[in-house]
């Protein structure tokens, strides 16, 4: 199984949405043959912990108009890792130590990557 067309198109949003508030890297995961409860998981990371709330507002804000509301969201007050899941895509936002520490892409890395068409400020050299 692949992930559906509704979950990518939901997880390039939330990609955009993290570019726009200079996310540092953004990564998209089909992990849809590997766990029944979601398609995509779309790993984000950020240098402070505002700006990884800034993060979280932008794709929550972009992921509503589109109809999608989020199911339920963890880690909001501490600002180091949220995890919000909207069923069909679940978007971790990290920050970037974090990212570093926990490694979520190579956990998962014998899933398919993702292209999201976008890139954080990491892999596009700003």
């Amino acid at each position: 199984m692949t992930a559906t067309d509704h979950a990518l198109e939901l997880a390039r949003a939330a990609a955009h949405a993290a570019s726009d508030k200079l996310a540092t890297t953004i990564t998209g995961i089909d992990v849809s043959d590997e766990l029944a409860l979601t398609d995509v998981f779309v790993i984000v990371s950020a240098e402070t912990e505002r700006q990884v709330g800034s993060i979280v507002d932008e794709v929550e804000d972009v992921l509503r108009e589109r109809g999608s509301r989020p199911l339920r969201r963890e880690g909001r007050r501490e600002g180091r890792w949220v995890l919000i899941d909207f069923g069909d895509i679940v978007v971790h936002v990290q920050h970037d130590e974090e990212r570093e520490f926990y490694e979520l892409a190579r956990l998962w890395r014998d899933c398919p990557i993702v292209d999201l068409g976008v890139v954080g400020t990491e892999q596009g050299g700003r």
